[in-house]
């Protein structure tokens, strides 16, 4: 088996797009919106044909998201050296997104930090 992508909803499509084109290097489909519901995606592809679709509907609930909870923690993307993982966590740091940790070493061996991204989604930036 092999995922065939992740879904998130947002309440900015367009912010949500721009944020992971900007800075993680998404490609986006020209988007779908069904006209009777109101729903609205965008499928957004990354380098290795990993996907993620960002979705909108009307009248979504806009639940807190703190960082130690139940269900899907966080998005990993891999940068593919400490000087990368360095480099956008200080880029994103001074676009005023909050570095939550790192970058630094985990107990595991890992080589990462951690964002709070768009509308308060936790983004891991690793090796």
């Amino acid at each position: 088996m092999k995922i065939d992508h992740i879904a998130m909803y947002v309440n900015d499509l367009k912010a949500a797009r721009q944020f992971f084109e900007k800075y993680l290097g998404a490609k986006s489909n020209e988007g779908y919106h069904n006209k009777s519901t109101g729903f609205k995606s965008y499928f957004l592809s990354f380098d290795d044909g990993t996907r993620l679709e960002i979705m909108s509907k009307p009248d979504m609930q806009n639940l807190d998201k703190p960082i130690s909870r139940t269900g899907y923690a966080h998005i990993a993307f891999r940068a593919g050296s400490k000087e990368l993982v360095n480099e956008l966590t200080n880029r994103l740091k001074q676009d005023g997104y909050e570095v939550i940790s790192g970058p630094r070493i985990t107990g595991d061996g890992y080589y990462e930090s951690c964002i709070v991204g768009i509308e308060g989604n936790q983004i891991e930036i690793t090796v």
